[in-house]
């Protein structure tokens, strides 16, 4: 069952993650192979057209890519590893805007040996007055890996982003 945070112990890869604190991530849930995250787009996250910089896009994406790729509960089996990106390619699809919250949905796709294939749609939507967000221990909302949860508006895709993986020894 996916776990509901928003707490970076959820996920160790987010502990001392200084770039996805500064964007203000947001993890919605995780659970094997997937990870859900949101993040609302800041006057500083925009770049001179005044639409969400495409490195934002992208780090954002990165972010959703890394937590579905690595376990948040690692077992002795995981030990001295590391998943990471081995290449990634992203398509943007729509512009997104100030004060628009974006959710990227990230899910292994395949998986053999150290290789791995993530896909990780992000999309963007106006903020809904009223939305929850999530608190620790609150109880997930209702979604199976590759939907939004129900507490989220759908917005429109803006990006695909595909990641392929390596799991390596950490240094």
């Amino acid at each position: 069952m996916a776990e509901l945070t928003v707490s970076a112990t959820t996920h160790p890869i987010l502990d001392g993650d200084y770039a996805s604190e500064w964007m203000g991530i947001e993890v919605v849930a995780l659970d094997e192979g997937h990870a859900t995250i949101r993040m609302t787009l800041r006057q500083e996250m925009l770049n001179g057209f005044g639409m969400a910089h495409g490195g934002m896009i992208f780090a954002f994406g990165d972010t959703a890519f890394a937590l579905a790729c690595n376990p948040a509960n690692p077992g002795p089996a995981d030990a001295g590893n590391i998943t990471v990106a081995a290449g990634v390619d992203i398509n943007f699809l729509k512009p997104a805007f100030r004060g628009q919250v974006l959710t990227a949905v990230a899910n292994r796709r395949a998986s053999t040996g150290r290789s791995g294939l993530y896909d990780i749609q992000i999309y963007a939507a106006d903020p809904v007055a009223g939305t929850p967000t999530a608190a620790p221990g609150t109880a997930p909302a209702a979604t199976a890996p590759g939907q939004l949860p129900t507490d989220l508006p759908a917005g429109e895709l803006v990006a695909e982003f595909r990641g392929r993986s390596r799991t390596i020894s950490k240094k």
